[in-house]
């Protein structure tokens, strides 16, 4: 038995063993529809060629064990040899995997479970360690050691990312050279940043290389949509001078290449780093390719600064605050972003208004799209209404917000240097009423509530769109989710997924990062490139390699992480 996107799969075959050949081409086969159960009529058809006289055994165990299968949130079970002696099936032999992320909701079914570790081996401590951070945290902190005599360690952040690293060194011919894989991703804060830093350096500073060759740290990553870039690297500062003195004796050196909200702080410090610290330190932005910096570790590529930088940090400054900026009085803080929002609207001034357009079913997006924002993410609505603005659309997009918690209230946002109020309902019904030229939702609610706050959404027949930006929701509710919005008509963005984005018209959450990479990457207009990526970090380092190498961005859209996307990309490409 195995999960697919289309239903769970039952094979049996009424032989066993060892010399058994490929099952996958003997075996009676059924697929078991998404929120269907496999009937009686289904196990006779499955069981045909068992003796009549042990069918009834057989056929009463295997839709138990399918029961099982399904209840207990299974993925995959396979039992060979399954043996019937004595009136009774027997299992001799049996591998199974589970979804974890099914946890929270029949954890007590399963009991004390321990998930085995990645690769069939046992975790080491600094894996083990990193682990236990990242249960505790809603960020993503994951490391595996691949082999802790390697010379080329890597610290990156975003899980597509360090995808994209890994292959390059790979390519380049240093896979025996490859000490570790992971990410470190999510927003995590200063501490976080610090404490998984300083488990990569204790390791990679153990011992020198034995060739006596400079042990390298690849920081990098692509360029960031919601993660404090600068927060992340004092934690990584912190760690870089506790190490200094042993990152001098394996003669280590440090590689750093990002972007994202506060980008220019972060490597500002890093470069104040490097003259500070014996190790060297060679710090880039997003001005230099993402994998440029592979190249120049290995002394393969010139370690050369591009002369123009990606942005000037003095013009463009992240328009909500963050935990590193200084209070700021309302008289300051509306100075300030006149200033910004003046820059801004300057810039964007240059590119032709879009023409309104109306929605049909082969666009996505349009300069008239309007959405609803279920949960409280007032820093995700104020990036969406500066997007609005720079774009010069005739109205903001977020029509309003859904927060079951609460009671009816309006919350303050800024629309250029206008204070505009936004209403707050506490359902999805009185928001659609009260909005009918709504068609989106971007639903916020975590991986635990994600399914019934969906399921609540597609009761109306307004919404056409609906973007989940939660990961980990279990795979069997996914895939219940996406056959109801397929009898509804409704397009699946995510699950895990950052959004997406029609430059000029409108963007989902946080896709496109902060305002000084809207500019940058020139997505308050359209241009002509559309891509599709499952990754969101990759997906803002394609605006950027796109807008450098073209006229820019028409569409973009992430179509998420997890293993059943709510569209594929083919699909997506159609």
């Amino acid at each position: 038995m195995y999960g697919a996107r289309d239903g769970n799969h039952v094979l049996f075959y009424h032989e066993g063993g060892v010399d058994v050949g490929d099952v996958d081409s003997k075996a009676s086969s059924f697929t078991v529809p998404i929120c269907s159960t496999l009937t009686e009529a289904d196990v006779t058809t499955l069981i045909a060629k068992v003796p009549a006289e042990r069918q009834a055994v057989v056929g009463k165990f295997l839709k138990a064990l399918y029961d099982l299968f399904a209840d207990l949130h299974f993925t995959y079970l396979e039992i060979n040899p399954l043996v019937f002696t004595g009136g009774k099936c027997h299992i001799l032999d049996l591998a199974a995997k589970l979804d974890e992320t099914a946890g929270f909701e029949v954890g007590t079914k399963w009991g004390n479970i321990d998930f085995p570790s990645p690769f069939g081996r046992e975790s080491t401590p600094e894996e083990k360690h990193i682990a236990d951070l990242d249960a505790k945290t809603g960020a993503s902190l994951k490391l595996t050691i691949l082999n802790a005599e390697g010379r080329i360690w890597t610290m990156v952040a975003g899980g597509g990312a360090s995808v994209v690293y890994a292959d390059t060194i790979c390519g380049l011919g240093y896979t025996d050279e490859l000490a570790n894989y992971g990410e470190y991703s999510g927003a995590p804060n200063t501490a976080q940043t610090y404490e998984y830093a300083k488990t990569i350096l204790k390791l990679m500073t153990k011992e020198p290389h034995p060739s006596g060759e400079p042990k390298l740290l690849i920081v990098g990553g692509g360029i960031a949509n919601f993660t404090n870039v600068a927060l992340t690297f004092k934690g990584l500062v912190q760690a870089l001078r506790e190490f200094d003195d042993a990152l001098k004796s394996v003669n280590g050196r440090v590689y750093v290449r990002r972007g994202g909200p506060n980008y220019q702080e972060g490597l500002k410090i890093l470069r104040e780093l490097d003259v500070e610290l014996q190790t060297p330190i060679e710090v880039y932005g997003p001005e230099t390719h993402m994998t440029a910096i592979v190249g120049m570790a290995l002394g393969i590529r010139e370690c050369t600064r591009p002369a123009v930088a990606f942005s000037d940090p003095s013009d463009q400054r992240e328009l909500v605050n963050s935990d590193d900026i200084a209070p700021q009085t309302s008289s300051e803080r509306k100075s300030s972003r006149s200033t910004s929002m003046a820059n801004a609207a300057s810039a964007a001034d240059m590119a032709p208004k879009v023409v309104e357009q109306a929605r049909d079913d082969n666009v996505i997006f349009t300069s008239k799209t309007r959405c609803i924002i279920y949960g409280m993410q007032p820093r995700a609505v104020q990036g969406m209404l500066d997007f609005d603005y720079v774009c010069r659309r005739e109205t903001y997009s977020v029509a309003a917000m859904v927060y079951p918690f609460g009671g009816y209230h309006t919350q303050k946002f800024y629309w250029g240097t206008k204070e505009v109020l936004i209403p707050c309902y506490p359902s999805v019904e009185t928001a659609t009423s009260k909005h009918p030229d709504v068609d989106v939702v971007v639903n916020f609610s975590s991986f635990r509530s994600a399914y019934d706050s969906t399921l609540d959404v597609l009761k109306y027949p307004s919404i056409k769109i609906i973007a989940i930006i939660a990961e980990g929701i279990p795979e069997k509710r996914t895939k219940e989710l996406l056959m109801k919005a397929r009898e509804k008509n409704v397009t699946i963005i995510g699950p895990a997924t950052v959004g997406g984005i029609k430059p000029g018209c409108f963007r989902i959450g946080n896709t496109g990062g902060m305002l000084d990479n809207i500019l940058a990457a020139k997505l308050y207009r359209p241009g002509a490139v559309a891509y599709v990526s499952r990754s969101g970090g990759m997906s803002n380092e394609l605006n950027n390699i796109i807008s450098r190498n073209a006229d820019g961005v028409f569409e973009g859209v992430a179509i998420g992480g997890d293993r059943y996307p709510g569209s594929t990309f083919m699909v997506s490409l159609a």
